[in-house]
């Protein structure tokens, strides 16, 4: 829709200019001075004319008033207040600095599901976004898929797209909300059907446990971790981002650092060596303890 009104505007525009550029054209042509013209006096001047000035008064309110009304029917109809009929609905938490999504139709036996960074949608089937903020004003944007909308604290902003082809589309938080504002990345992930079911299958279902890793289990448990962050089963945290699959993501930090055992280790034990001025500290566990949450938390498929 977007499209058909640029059309309509690019070619009122076309006419004003060749209207425009026609008469200055005319003008220069049929009243330049003749070569064999030697009067030096001027040519006879025109101090103005009720029927011009009411027609280039008119004629541009006209074109306004158009331009208005089908500016104005164009956003009401892309802007929903409530989602499409079929949308899947996906409320999106902006945080300094990491996204939050929370699936609310999913249809899948484990209700709500909520994870972090990495918003999965379906090809082709429109998916309707419900905004908020929980601290300071976000905007998400992915160019590829939708224009921006903000994300703001009291207040719910909805948009809607629909990803055409499956893909990786990335974005960018584009609304100045802090020190690391430019790593508050977005990655959307635009699976086909099958795919897209499964990986919700997969999201709803409870994180597979590791008996040979119980000791790193332990001290998620013993220290804040399980304060911050909820697994399922485990803990039921709510500041951080949530974990229980956190090994099925393909980056850490709100998509600035790939997931890799190294990264995830330093992230454990100095995040902000990778992301300065994060809200994740540092509690200063020893190398066994490390190794442990490590290996732990690697095995969250």
């Amino acid at each position: 829709m977007i499209h058909d009104l640029s059309w309509l505007v690019l070619g009122i525009c076309a006419v004003l200019f060749i209207v425009v550029e026609g008469m200055i054209f005319y003008g220069v042509i049929v009243y330049r001075r003749k070569k064999n013209d030697k009067s030096k006096t001027e040519p006879r001047q025109v101090y103005g004319s009720n029927p011009v000035e009411i027609a280039w008064t008119i004629i541009p309110l006209l074109i306004v008033f158009v331009l208005a009304l089908t500016t104005v029917r164009t956003i009401r109809s892309i802007e929903l207040t409530k989602a499409p009929a079929g949308a899947l609905e996906v409320v999106v938490i902006g945080h300094q600095w990491w996204w939050e999504y929370r699936y609310l139709n999913a249809n899948v036996s484990g209700g709500e599901i909520v994870v972090a960074n990495e918003l999965h949608v379906p090809v082709g089937r429109a998916v309707a976004l419900r905004l908020n903020s929980a601290d300071v004003i976000h905007s998400f944007w992915v160019p590829r898929l939708a224009g921006k909308m903000d994300l703001i604290p009291g207040h719910t902003n909805m948009m809607w797209f629909v990803a055409e082809k499956p893909g990786l589309y990335l974005g960018q938080c584009a609304e100045y909300c802090g020190a690391q504002h430019a790593h508050m990345l977005l990655r959307v992930n635009a699976d086909e059907t099958p795919a897209f079911d499964q990986w919700l299958a997969a999201q709803a279902a409870p994180a597979i446990e590791n008996p040979a890793v119980a000791h790193g289990r332990a001290v998620f448990s013993q220290y804040a971790c399980l304060n911050c962050h909820a697994i399922t089963g485990t803990s039921d945290g709510l500041f951080g981002p949530n974990l229980t699959h956190l090994a099925s993501r393909a980056t850490i930090g709100s998509g600035a650092i790939p997931l890799t055992r190294a990264n995830l280790r330093q992230w454990i034990d100095d995040p902000n060596s990778l992301k300065p001025a994060c809200n994740m500290p540092s509690l200063k566990l020893t190398n066994i303890e490390l190794d442990a949450v490590t290996d732990y938390l690697m095995t969250l498929q």
